[in-house]
């Protein structure tokens, strides 16, 4: 596939403290990937360097063949090419909706500009208020306009800033499926900054985890939940058990049996996902504290002995609600093979 997006070795500061360092990043034409992270780890700034926003300090920002920000280049938002949604949509209240897509396409006749809009607005099913004004709209049709606005210029790169974070959440899985559809089918790059896992398991082809200005791991959404790279990018994505022990001889001693390490011994962080216990006759002995279901699995909270220095400690599982334990109860617990993560600490 072809590079829509090449973000090279970009670090950037703001009065003298570093906020990125050295993020490199590719985004194909017809590919999205969402970029996450805590709130301050960087994520918006990279979005605004890619965008023309911010002005490139180190390294090189490249929209397809074209370098468009480096030291000493800056090529202007105007002119890159690219579309934008952002958080408040930023629609013009005076204008109509078949208007507000339109204002974009000023370098077209009349009539081709109108048409392309009226395009749009039937891609993104608004086909049926044209003359509506955007103070008459939802959140999600106002969202719609904002897409079919971006898009209607067919740029190859498009920039989403947190486009979803306006709507409630029963309108949102629509909304986020509908909005997938229409990039692929768009074949641009698409570029989409969320604080929300959930949201950039759902939407992207690949994910970009960020930490403290740094991408700590970029892969799929299968490959950044099952193979997560550190503690930080397990934890990111739901609650998790977490505790330190010691590995030594390629194990380490946890509270349900021995787990395999690939490391050099010393000190490790081992995660557990609370998904990833399950009941078992041969797995270790748990005090049931509370049980509560959640729909298709409840949440379990486990009192257990722990090796060393944990003595007796909570751990939480998520359990089929048909079967769960009562408060109370003693249960044998075990972890699913290849479940448990093992990450060296750092010294």
């Amino acid at each position: 596939m072809s590079t829509g997006l090449q973000i090279d070795r970009v670090s950037h500061a703001f009065d003298g403290r570093r906020v990125l360092h050295e993020i490199s990043l590719n985004v194909a034409l017809g590919e999205l990937v969402c970029l996450v992270g805590p709130s301050g780890c960087g994520k918006s700034t990279t979005l605004r360097l890619a965008a023309g926003l911010e002005t490139v300090q180190a390294g090189e920002i490249r929209i397809g063949a074209a370098v468009v920000g480096a030291p000493g280049r800056h090529l202007p938002p105007e002119k890159r090419g690219v579309g934008m949604v952002f958080q408040d949509y930023a629609l013009f209240p005076h204008l109509t909706v078949l208007n507000n897509v339109a204002f974009g396409l000023d370098r077209l006749p009349t009539a081709e500009r109108l048409a392309r809009a009226r395009d749009m607005l039937r891609r993104v099913g608004l086909d049926q208020h044209l003359e509506a004004f955007p103070a008459t709209l939802s959140g999600g049709e106002q969202q719609r306009v904002a897409l079919a606005r971006a898009l209607a210029p067919e740029p190859a790169l498009m920039l989403l800033d947190e486009p979803f974070s306006g709507l409630d959440l029963q309108l949102r899985d629509e909304v986020r499926d509908h909005t997938a559809a229409l990039m692929r089918r768009s074949g641009a790059a698409t570029l989409m900054v969320t604080h929300d896992p959930g949201e950039a398991m759902q939407m992207a082809d690949r994910i970009a985890v960020m930490r403290e200005g740094r991408l700590i791991q970029v892969d799929t959404p299968a490959a950044v939940y099952g193979r997560p790279a550190d503690a930080f990018v397990a934890g990111f994505f739901g609650p998790v058990n977490q505790f330190r022990g010691e590995a030594r001889g390629g194990a380490v001693a946890t509270p349900f049996g021995a787990l395999p390490t690939r490391g050099p011994d010393g000190p490790v962080e081992v995660v557990i996902r609370p998904e990833a216990m399950q009941l078992s006759a041969g797995g270790a002995a748990a005090e049931v504290l509370d049980s509560r279901p959640l729909g298709a699995l409840g949440r379990v909270c486990l009192k257990m002995a722990a090796p060393g220095e944990l003595a007796e400690r909570e751990f939480h599982a998520l359990l089929p609600s048909e079967a769960l334990p009562r408060p109370g109860s003693k249960v044998h617990i075990a972890v699913a093979p290849g479940r448990g993560f093992v990450f060296p600490v750092e010294r």
